[in-house]
């Protein structure tokens, strides 16, 4: 039902480029000549928080299962038709080619030729905000790894201690910043999950049990839902349509390195960095551990 972006794509020398953001913006699906239009939550949101930056979001997780919630892939673009043209995981690769898609190993970006300075980590996080459509949800997308990284490994603590119940936990979308040598000591920011300020991790997982209880009396199937939607990712190539493409192209794959155009952080992997299912299970096991 719409967006949810740290970045924006603004008009500079009659071209269309990326400019980076200090706080969230929550958008409707629809472009006009200004660039997204703002959804009402934005508005709403944004009076609750002091000085009207918006940096921090209450949401919920649609699914119980970590992976349905965030699904993040090295991702190599057309930049001209918009579509996916190769998505892998560290391991092996989707990639569309005159025969069609096939299955190939996946050495990651900084070890393939085809993919050295245009293919990025991609990861596109689903949450729901506010009380009007249980089933209906913002996506975050970015190929921030250190956004990635920080979800991923949240979202598995959060299912962990919950017992599973992920979709019942009252949670927030929260912007951090930090600076680094590779960004100069200039702040670059990411995206954190978190627990409300105002709860204790204690209360919420209570409302999780409460919720879950609320859900079960009223015969709501959160496993069937899960399962649905797992068969729906299953079901296509790639996630990524033409019609969503063109767009996700223009923010997050313009043309120049492999790290520009990233609007949430700019953080490029160097060519002997493990591959992005090897550092994600790397910190599951920690935390399973």
């Amino acid at each position: 039902v719409g967006r949810i972006s740290i970045g924006r794509v603004v008009e500079k020398n009659g071209k269309r480029l990326p400019e980076k953001d200090d706080q969230f913006t929550l958008t409707t699906q629809i472009q006009n000549r200004e660039g997204w239009v703002l959804h009402p939550l934005d508005d709403t949101l944004r009076k609750k928080n002091e000085g009207g930056k918006l940096r921090s979001i209450p949401v919920r997780m649609p699914f119980n299962d970590p992976g349905l919630n965030l699904r993040a892939e090295y991702s190599l673009f057309d930049r001209e038709t918009g579509r996916p043209f190769c998505v892998g995981n560290g391991e092996t690769c989707r990639r569309d080619g005159k025969d069609g898609v096939s299955a190939l190993p996946c050495p990651s970006p900084g070890l393939c030729e085809l993919g050295r300075t245009i293919c990025k980590p991609y990861g596109r996080l689903n949450v729901i905000v506010g009380e009007g459509d249980d089933l209906g949800t913002f996506i975050f997308r970015t190929t921030s790894f250190n956004s990635i990284r920080t979800l991923a490994v949240r979202l598995t603590y959060f299912s962990a201690v919950s017992h599973g119940l992920l979709a019942c936990l009252p949670l927030e979308l929260k912007l951090r910043g930090k600076s680094t040598m590779q960004s100069y000591r200039s702040a670059i920011y990411y995206v954190d999950l978190v627990v409300p300020s105002e709860l204790s991790l204690e209360d919420a997982i209570e409302r999780a049990q409460q919720l879950d209880s609320r859900r079960k009396t009223a015969g709501f199937d959160q496993a069937g839902l899960d399962d649905a939607t797992r068969r729906g990712f299953g079901s296509g190539a790639f996630e990524e349509s033409n019609e969503d493409g063109a767009a996700v192209v223009e923010e997050f794959f313009p043309e120049g390195t492999a790290d520009e155009g990233n609007t949430s952080v700019t953080n490029p992997l160097p060519a002997n960095e493990a591959s992005l299912s090897g550092k994600l299970k790397a910190r599951a096991e920690k935390i399973s551990g």
